[in-house]
């Protein structure tokens, strides 16, 4: 049983470990190469688009839904009957990862207000992977996360994609239990963030690396994946 005990030890577990995570892995999340100016996402003229995608890039990336955010957008509309609105989380991409996830939180709770009807599918890479999933796992404040889902927000968010998901690799749980049975978490092979696959040389480590790049993710069809799991559940 999910008791408020079991909760509050989860939820303090999350930002431990992901606090943590991110401060260890700076170093290499910072490499995470970064998309050209001007590749910025704007949220959708409609107030109140049928399916809004909330998505938070990656450390380092220039602010918008960066590369991956932009991917996955143009495989939902090739797949969809209407565009989907967009949300760029709002946070500086850094090791604050918990100031993405109020963001996220924020919207989520904004979205069911405003535009109840809207579907909504939140997601994100790398570092942004790790915000979605403490926004929809922690049900306390603390470790710089003071927005918890209230309950029945859950019934708003019908899909969740996580790409890159370091958060996997820390000895997190795992997304929130109202989340799981809507959650893709995809992994690139030997990618070091996301993977149980342990380089044994920095040359190994530096080859494995490429698999977390966004080409790897964009060319190996784990994008067109998500965006076929997340179609699946607002069409």
């Amino acid at each position: 049983m999910f008791t408020r005990a079991s909760a509050k030890r989860h939820t303090t577990r999350i930002g431990t470990v992901l606090t943590a995570a991110a401060v260890a892995l700076g170093g290499l999340i910072a490499s995470v190469a970064t998309p050209p100016a001007g590749q910025l996402a704007a949220a959708s003229a409609e107030p109140c688009a049928p399916v809004e995608l909330i998505f938070a890039r990656g450390r380092n990336e220039q602010p918008g839904i960066g590369r991956i955010g932009d991917a996955l957008v143009g495989s939902l509309n090739a797949r969809l009957p209407q565009p989907v609105g967009v949300y760029a989380v709002n946070y500086a991409a850094n090791n604050e990862f918990a100031r993405g996830a109020n963001d996220i939180s924020n919207r989520i709770q904004y979205m069911a207000g405003a535009c109840p009807n809207t579907r909504l599918i939140v997601g994100g890479y790398s570092l942004g992977a790790a915000a979605a999933v403490m926004a929809l796992s922690a049900t306390q404040k603390g470790f710089g996360f003071g927005r918890p889902l209230p309950p029945g927000m859950d019934a708003h968010v019908a899909a969740v994609v996580l790409v890159g998901n370091f958060s996997n690799r820390m000895g997190v749980d795992g997304i929130g239990p109202a989340y799981r049975d809507r959650t893709i978490d995809l992994c690139n092979g030997t990618d070091p963030v996301c993977s149980n696959s342990r380089p044994a040389s920095i040359a190994e480590l530096a080859s494995d690396w490429q698999n977390h790049l966004q080409d790897g993710y964009i060319n190996g069809g784990f994008i067109d994946r998500g965006a076929e799991f997340a179609a699946a559940r607002v069409r």
